[in-house]
């Protein structure tokens, strides 16, 4: 059947656009100077709740985003519809320089970066002293996390109606980490107000293996959001995930931001440059001066031997500092 008269020209054929559209293709993107600034509270599927002034807004990538990664902490420009109303979607348009991120790799063969929170300055450890037993190779795979990312570490003991802190403190008092020491029966007194202390002020992460009473911590910490809390499996000894994605909660008063992590089984460290851990050891640091090219101090003619010999520093710090690097080479159940 003709579709066209026998007289038909090139204008009377209709043309059908392609999937991208006729528009020419451009490199120029748009400013959206009109987007407003938010914090990234939870991401969760591919929708992201972010809270912009006092309204918490669902939100998802724009597609000029790319390949480009957002996570709980970033500080990013939305467009679209800002009431915080049901059912309404807005546009994250740009994510800001961070100031700090803390990744983790699933273990040390895994190249795969994991993001686990952007912009904290501090790492809270959480680790009980018992049911589950603490895992000092999973606290040292923490350290080294955080002195990789430029955060401050600090070690968050529960648990302590179970058993005495002082033997892992002693483990760690080389290194200089601070530390407070819980109970649940403490969790409304002094013991919560030594943690509040600590946190004040700052952008807290807290990570630790499942079972170890972190969201129990954070309930404390901002009762009124309250999350779901798990239980100690008595058989494996392990804890059951019921936190499943970061949450990062303000805490009373204005006074710093706290952010719940999932539970994790492994801290992989493929991505960490052990040439930055020394940073951590101001004291040590000068002492690498005269280390061999690439020295990974823990060898023959590393500098760091007659630094310490030297008296500049004490010989706990340095086992502590190869300790550390010495991570990467050991499972963390060894």
């Amino acid at each position: 059947m003709r579709r066209y008269g026998k007289d038909a020209d090139e204008d009377d054929v209709r043309v059908r656009p392609g999937r991208k559209g006729t528009r020419p293709r451009t490199r120029i993107r748009p400013k959206h100077e009109d987007a407003a600034e938010g914090l990234v509270l939870t991401v969760d599927r591919g929708r992201i709740t972010c809270l912009v002034e006092d309204r918490h807004i669902t939100a998802m990538k724009a597609r000029e985003l790319g390949r480009k990664g957002i996570a709980v902490g970033d500080r990013v420009d939305i467009v679209g519809d800002l009431s915080g109303d049901k059912d309404t979607l807005a546009r994250i348009v740009r994510v800001k320089e961070r100031s700090s991120v803390l990744r983790r790799t699933a273990d040390d063969d895994d190249p795969y970066e994991r993001v686990v929170v952007a912009n904290a300055d501090q790492l809270a450890i959480v680790t009980a002293l018992a049911d589950p037993e603490p895992r000092p190779r999973l606290i040292d795979r923490c350290l080294v996390a955080a002195y990789d990312a430029g955060l401050e570490p600090l070690l968050v003991l529960t648990k302590a109606d179970l058993a005495p802190a002082e033997p892992l403190l002693e483990t760690y008092a080389p290194l200089g980490v601070p530390y407070v020491v819980t109970s649940r029966e403490e969790l409304t007194g002094d013991a919560l107000a030594a943690v509040r202390e600590r946190l004040a002020g700052r952008v807290t992460a807290c990570v630790g293996h499942s079972g170890v009473g972190k969201t129990t911590l954070v309930n404390a910490l901002v009762p009124e959001h309250a999350r779901a809390t798990g239980h100690v499996n008595a058989v494996t000894g392990r804890g059951r995930h019921t936190t499943t994605s970061a949450l990062a909660l303000p805490l009373p008063d204005g006074e710093g931001w706290v952010i719940d992590t999932p539970g994790v089984r492994s801290f992989g460290l493929h991505h960490v440059d052990p040439s930055r851990v020394i940073h951590a050891f101001p004291d040590l640091e000068p002492g690498t001066a005269e280390c061999p090219r690439a020295c990974s101090h823990d060898e023959p003619d590393c500098a760091l031997d007659a630094w310490v010999e030297a008296g500049h520093a004490e010989p706990a710090r340095l086992y502590s500092l190869r300790r550390l690097l010495a991570t990467r080479e050991r499972r963390e159940g060894d």
